[in-house]
């Protein structure tokens, strides 16, 4: 897949929230806007997005998926080809994968070639968050500051599909405080996988507890990733097995929302004033 190249630096981008982050983690889509906005880009959130369909395609539901895929197109679409945004972004390499390498494909497959063709053109300037922040804005720190050690875990799609692995690590060690440990077989996937989680529920439990246990031997305070999809499944594995360490979404480390010092579930955060930030404010 062709990645555009900007001539200038991107001043204003669409962020793609997913509707995990949405619904369930909206701390994580703060996160992302914020560490955009410190970063002088200007972030657009389209609040009818919704769901980019790929449970309906996972499962096999081709028809389903191309309805919400046909919905993305109509509300991203016009923002890029007006010119109104320079990019899509996302904090979500799963969805990012979903909406760059396979609307275009379950259009060819209905024979809706413009749509295909648009699809294609979209997934030319759509970016994983920390994609966006190394490749095209070329950071290498975001500023943070957090004391603790943490480990990565590069999520499937991320790194298999979209080939983005050095950048959240590079992001990971531009954060001064933080000792950054490698996980044993680390890129052994966590066993979540969508729908594989409850259709092989047995051997994802049993690759998750794989994942704890790695997580463990790290000596890790914490598991950096960048899918809120794998943070879920990992977090109540992470419980079960009585594993001191959780994971927490690339976004809220190198934003600053953790405090100033990672810790155990035994040991919760001074408390902090609510977040004022909503949707759309």
């Amino acid at each position: 897949m062709h990645k555009a190249t900007f001539e200038q630096r991107p001043k204003r981008v669409a962020l793609f929230v997913t509707c995990m982050v949405d619904m369930l983690y909206p701390g994580v889509g703060i996160a992302a806007c914020e560490l955009l906005e410190k970063n002088d880009i200007e972030v657009i959130f389209p609040e009818e997005q919704t769901c980019c369909g790929q449970p309906a395609f996972n499962a096999g539901y081709r028809d389903e998926a191309r309805k919400l895929a046909r919905r993305f197109l109509s509300i991203f679409g016009p923002l890029v080809e007006s010119g109104e945004v320079d990019a899509i972004v996302s904090p979500s390499g799963s969805c990012v994968t979903m909406t760059s390498h396979f609307f275009e494909a379950i259009f060819e497959e209905s024979q809706e070639t413009e749509l295909s063709h648009q699809a294609e053109r979209l997934a030319s300037v759509t970016f994983e968050l920390t994609e966006f922040l190394v490749d095209v804005l070329g950071l290498v720190s975001t500023g943070a500051q957090l004391q603790g050690k943490a480990t990565y875990h590069p999520c499937c799609h991320l790194y298999r599909e979209l080939g983005v692995d050095e950048q959240p690590r590079k992001l990971l060690d531009g954060v001064e405080g933080l000792e950054v440990v490698d996980l044993p077989h680390g890129d052994d996937c966590c066993g979540f996988g969508g729908l594989f989680a409850i259709k092989n529920s047995g051997i994802s439990a049993a690759m998750g507890r794989a994942k704890a246990r790695y997580a463990e031997q790290s000596g890790a305070d914490a598991i950096a990733l960048c899918d809120v999809s794998c943070m879920t499944h990992i977090n109540g594995i992470l419980s079960r097995e009585g594993v001191s360490c959780r994971a927490h979404h690339i976004a809220e480390i190198l934003n600053n929302h953790l405090g100033s010092t990672l810790r155990p579930p035994s040991q919760p955060a001074p408390a902090q004033a609510d977040h004022p930030r909503r949707w759309g404010e």
